[in-house]
């Protein structure tokens, strides 16, 4: 089974990703700036690409299944906008 993102489901992945990635690199600045950097900041991320684009990859790959051609695609976009607001929303707790 290839990898079916396109269109704009492949710039919500590049989003979810460079959200991710940003968040990644702003932490890993910050505990490295503090003194305070352990593995677990990595085993962090790694844990929510498994727990949160994982999930993505499988409903996009899902989507040969999907005759209606708009129930996969509406529950790719609600888990992307998901992962969104846990990332985007972790700035503003902070």
């Amino acid at each position: 089974m290839a990898l079916t993102l396109s269109g704009l489901m492949l710039y919500a992945m590049w989003l979810v990703l460079g959200v991710m990635g940003l968040s990644f690199v702003v932490d890993l600045f910050k505990s490295f700036s503090s003194g305070t950097f352990s593995s677990s900041t990595i085993t962090n991320y790694l844990r929510d690409l498994l727990y949160f684009v994982f999930p993505l990859f499988l409903l996009s790959n899902m989507m040969p299944l999907d005759h209606t051609d708009f129930i996969i695609k509406i529950a790719y976009y609600i888990g992307v906008l998901g992962v969104l607001y846990n990332y985007v929303g972790g700035y503003f707790k902070k």
